[in-house]
């Protein structure tokens, strides 16, 4: 036991201060999961952070290579339970290109559409749970409101709520429904008009704005050191989106606006999910157009009753909703890939946490937790 002297007056000395640790996690509501930050205070202040990960580990890359091409995408699509679909296309895009297969143009126009009704869904959990954390509950009412329409014309065409399983290696399941591309076009036009309502309850608010503000400040050069990317990179001004700079699916004919800020903060990263949540409506509307002046035709190829990839290696990454996904893929010839290695936009981007939180207090770090907008499945691959 150590025995300290407080003195009172002139000559007393200084009471010595000792760091403390605190863990924050892995069962905490505001690491949204299984994910454990290990903090070194000074008084109320961060003085390192280091995050700590693997409580959640589901090892899908060692499933992958005992899975055959269509078993893995019912894995792949868990990893961001919150962009099912979006975790579909890389596996399908990298084995279509080993294949030397296109799929059909409507295949094509429909993944596209789905996609970005699926980042719309990601966002809108977002745009709802961050003001949540910092005590604000009226948005998340809002913003689940509009996420129970969309989900509406998804599981309508899937028959999922969360992992769609609508991808085929060539195409798409079956398709369309009759009518459902009506249903889509009313589902998007009512979430664009309410989307204002979610904006006006929280983004110019005293309290959001003090609390965000100039808080959790990510640098360019600390995204180029961490490999960071989606919403979050470009809130700091790195203006990189693969749909743009490395199109794939029908994105190429698509006029996609990316919204970038400048100020690296937990409000512009909140912004940029804003904007981009009216970008993704508006690029629905194209595909919806597009699929009704298309003539009828097959969604997807006729494939062996055993799909076996030729021999080879491919990388195909999209820009899901959190960020860069990249899937890299190694085949023998057999029906399982040799080796499939996931790269996900969350574990890349809940590492810079160590840059972020040192010198802010603790109070801070629910804010700045919050504004990575992370999937602790997309973490704890």
């Amino acid at each position: 036991m150590t025995e300290r002297v407080v003195g009172i007056g002139a000559g007393a000395k200084e009471l010595a201060t000792e760091d403390m640790i605190l863990n924050i996690g892995p069962q905490h509501p505001s690491t949204h999961g299984v994910l454990r930050l290990r903090l070194t205070l000074d008084g109320e202040r961060i003085a390192t952070a280091e995050p700590i990960i693997g409580y959640m580990h589901r090892g899908a890359e060692k499933l992958f290579e005992v899975r055959d091409f269509r078993q893995i995408i019912m894995l792949a699509n868990r990893h961001d339970w919150l962009s099912g679909f979006a975790n579909e296309l890389g596996v399908v895009i990298a084995a279509e290109r080993l294949l030397g297969m296109e799929p059909p143009v409507r295949a094509v126009w429909a993944r596209t559409l789905l996609a970005e009704l699926n980042r719309v869904l990601s966002h809108l959990m977002f745009l709802g749970s961050y003001p949540l954390e910092l005590g604000a509950i009226t948005p998340v009412f809002y913003a689940f409101n509009e996420r129970e329409r969309i989900q509406a014309v998804m599981e309508e065409i899937s028959g999922g709520r969360m992992h769609y399983m609508f991808n085929r290696v060539g195409g798409l399941k079956e398709e369309l429904p009759y009518g459902w591309l009506d249903r889509v076009s009313e589902a998007v036009a009512e979430t664009r008009r309410r989307v204002p309502d979610i904006e006006d309850l929280i983004l110019h608010n005293e309290i959001f704005l003090a609390r965000t503000r100039g808080v959790g400040v990510l640098r360019p050069e600390q995204i180029m050191q961490y490999g960071v990317s989606g919403p979050i990179a470009r809130a700091s001004g790195v203006d990189l989106d693969l749909r743009r700079d490395q199109p794939y699916l029908a994105y190429p004919e698509l006029p996609v606006k990316v919204v970038t800020r400048q100020a690296g903060d937990c409000h512009a990263r909140f912004e940029v999910l804003l904007e981009q949540l009216k970008v993704s409506l508006d690029l629905a509307d194209a595909c919806v157009e597009r699929l009704r002046s298309l003539p009828p035709g097959p969604v997807n190829q006729r494939l062996p009753k055993v799909l076996k990839v030729p021999e080879g290696h491919t990388y195909a990454w999209t820009e899901n909703p959190l960020g860069i996904n990249g899937y890299y893929l190694v085949s023998k010839g057999d029906k399982t890939p040799w080796r499939l290695k996931l790269r996900s936009a969350s574990y890349n981007n809940i590492q810079v946490l160590r840059e972020m939180l040192p010198g802010h207090l603790v109070a801070d770090m629910v804010a700045i937790l919050g504004s990575m907008f992370f999937v602790v499945g997309d973490i704890d691959k």
